[in-house]
C-alpha cells in the first residue's frame, strides 16, 4: 500500500523533461524517478503521483526493460509497456505502436510516453508520430518542429525516422 501524502506532496512533483507534444492529450518525459545513477524511488512515487493527480489516463513506457513498472500498479496509474530495443526492427515497431497511439489518442485518452531520457530516440519517435499522423506532412517542417519540442538538433537517426515514416502509412 502506497504511503499517505499530505500537503503539497500529496500532488506529486512533474516528472523531469515533461513536455506537451499536444497539449492536453499528449505528453512525453523522462523514465518517472529518473535513469541510471540519478534513479529515486521517492521521485519515481511523486512524479507518479503529480501523472495521477494531473489525469494522465495511460503511462506508455517504450524502455526495453520491464523496470519499475511495478510502480505503477502500486500507485493505480495504468500503463502500457511497449519495449523498443535496438534488436527490434523499428519499422515494424512503428506500425503497430503508431496505430495503437492513435487509437488511444482517438479515444480521448490523456497519454504520457516515456524513455529512460528525453533523447533522440524518444524524440524521432514522436517527431515520426507527428509526420505519420498528416498533423504536419512536410518532413523539413516536422524535423524542425521536433527540434524546437527538444531543444536541440536530431541526429541522424531520428531524422531519418522523421524522413521515412511516410512509408509505414
Amino acid at each position: 500500500m502506497p504511503p499517505k501524502l499530505r500537503g503539497k506532496w500529496a500532488l506529486g512533483i512533474t516528472p523531469r523533461n515533461f513536455t506537451w507534444i499536444i497539449k492536453d492529450c499528449l505528453a512525453i518525459c523522462e523514465r518517472p524517478g529518473g535513469y541510471g545513477d540519478n534513479h529515486r524511488r521517492v521521485r519515481r512515487q511523486e512524479e507518479i503521483i503529480w501523472l495521477r493527480e494531473n489525469h494522465f489516463d495511460l503511462v506508455v513506457s517504450i524502455i526495453a526493460a520491464p523496470h519499475n513498472l511495478h510502480a505503477y500498479e502500486e500507485l493505480n496509474m495504468p500503463y502500457h509497456h511497449r519495449p523498443l530495443s535496438g534488436a527490434d526492427d523499428t519499422d515494424a515497431f512503428l506500425k503497430v505502436f503508431y496505430k495503437e497511439l492513435q487509437g488511444m489518442l482517438g479515444r480521448n485518452q490523456k497519454l504520457i510516453i516515456h524513455s529512460e531520457e528525453v533523447g533522440d530516440r524518444l524524440l524521432g519517435i514522436i517527431g515520426g508520430y507527428i509526420r505519420w499522423s498528416g498533423m504536419i506532412d512536410d518532413p523539413s517542417q516536422a524535423i524542425i518542429i521536433t527540434e524546437n519540442i527538444g531543444g536541440r538538433q536530431l541526429d541522424t537517426w531520428a531524422r531519418e525516422l522523421i524522413l521515412g515514416v511516410h512509408n509505414l502509412r
